[in-house]
């Protein structure tokens, strides 16, 4: 076989269906990986800091984990591209993706068994953001498999098994460490070990296709930040649709990250802590129902822009409810839209963005810049919605914020012209 023709078969379009074994292995990855990412997001990281600061202030305590986050936030914006970057030219005998994703999983778990020792809030800002490195690491290349072995039409069901695991791994994660391993590295390092556990089983059966030396693209000296440079000028469509993810993903952000605290002070709510798990529960059920449904359906339909123009606008609707009737029985449909118009997104957008990419050969870096239009709301919001609730002195104007970026998400989603 030619040079021109070994790399002819590792870029193109893949046409072969994925079974229901490689489904499962990739499944079980995401479920590990959300798990060891969420559940310190939404518990262990916010305890930690509590108890290090000794802030007298909720806020105070907000904005510090929102700094935390911020800086890592910053190293995935970096992360993200680079390995994609490097994964699309990497030519070792066990394929483009598997040594990021190894490597990105033996990083991520040390950098979580480490943090749960910090006693400083230094040291937690310094392992936290080696954690996100290690997790930008694995879930680019991790998400670049299926843009290198899954067709078209199927991408929408099996993005549904990227979010459909985000749901329960963060039940599933919380009931681990509030249940069995309750103390503070204990957790961490339940989490670490689930997370190699569950990313094995798909490093060690999922095929990986190899690049040759002569085949894999140079980058040229000098040349790096050219490299990651898309214009969204030449690449419109990619730029609509990394815009749209952005303000979306913002938005969810806005309105989840601070729940807790609205139920707290907005809601004046004594079992604030109880109410936030039948939330979580809702929203989570929601989500994966329709991040499987909805991402099935657009593959039968052969359509993702509605599904995400609709379930952007789910996400506006959810806030503005909670933003005008603030009571916890509307913020019950509030969660259940919200999951579902998220749950929707997260699926269907995933498989849009792999339709949308400049150049089969660059998928891995196309798709890691898209991934820091997921991963860095999430790390800002925190700082953002402290800020917006101090300055606006309510919660009001915090889900009045989230469901703009929500419709302005669905705005810029509107906008895309080579896919239906």
């Amino acid at each position: 076989m030619s040079t021109t023709d070994a790399a002819a078969g590792v870029f193109s379009e893949p046409v072969r269906r994925v079974g229901g074994g490689w489904i499962a292995l990739f499944a079980a990855a995401w479920l590990g990986v959300w798990m060891a990412q969420l559940t310190p997001v939404q518990l262990l990281l916010p305890v930690q800091i509590e108890q290090r600061l000794g802030a007298a202030s909720w806020v105070d305590n907000v904005v510090a984990f929102g700094v935390i986050s911020g800086i890592a936030g910053v190293a995935a914006f970096i992360t993200f591209p680079l390995t994609g970057l490097l994964s699309d030219r990497t030519t070792s005998r066990f394929g483009r993706r598997r040594p990021w994703i190894a490597g990105g999983a033996v990083l991520f778990a040390l950098s979580l068994l480490l943090l749960g020792l910090q006693e400083s809030f230094v040291g937690i800002g310094i392992f936290w953001t080696l954690s996100i490195v290690g997790f930008c690491v694995l879930t680019a290349a991790l998400t670049a498999t299926i843009s290198d072995r899954v067709p078209v039409g199927q991408r929408g069901f099996v993005s549904g098994w990227i979010s459909a695991p985000q749901a329960i791994g963060t039940i599933l994660g919380l009931v681990l460490v509030l249940t069995l391993f309750t103390g503070q590295f204990t957790g961490y390092a339940s989490m670490a070990v689930l997370l190699v556990v569950l990313v094995a089983p798909f490093l060690i059966f999922g095929r990986d296709q190899v690049l040759t030396r002569e085949a894999a693209r140079r980058i040229p000296r000098g040349r790096l930040l050219d490299e990651l440079w898309i214009s969204p000028r030449r690449y419109p469509d990619f730029g609509w649709t990394l815009l749209g993810r952005i303000l979306v993903n913002t938005g969810n952000a806005l309105g989840t990250t601070l729940l807790l605290y609205f139920l707290m002070y907005g809601l004046d709510d004594e079992n604030a802590e109880d109410d936030l798990i039948v939330l979580t529960l809702i929203y989570m059920v929601f989500v994966v129902l329709s991040s499987l449904g909805a991402g099935a359906l657009s593959d039968r339909l052969g359509r993702r822009r509605v599904f995400v123009f609709v379930s952007s606008s789910l996400q506006a609707v959810a806030a503005l409810l909670l933003a005008f009737v603030p009571e916890l029985s509307v913020a019950m449909v509030a969660a259940g839209l919200l999951g579902a118009g998220y749950g929707c997104f997260l699926s269907v957008d995933q498989a849009l963005a792999t339709q949308v990419l400049p150049d089969q050969a660059t998928r891995g870096k196309d798709l890691g810049i898209m991934n820091i239009a997921t991963a860095v709301p999430q790390a800002m919001a925190p700082l953002l919605g402290a800020a917006v609730v101090a300055w606006l002195g309510g919660f009001q104007g915090l889900f009045i914020l989230s469901a703009l970026f929500a419709f302005g998400g669905a705005l810029a989603v509107a906008r895309i012209r080579s896919v239906r």
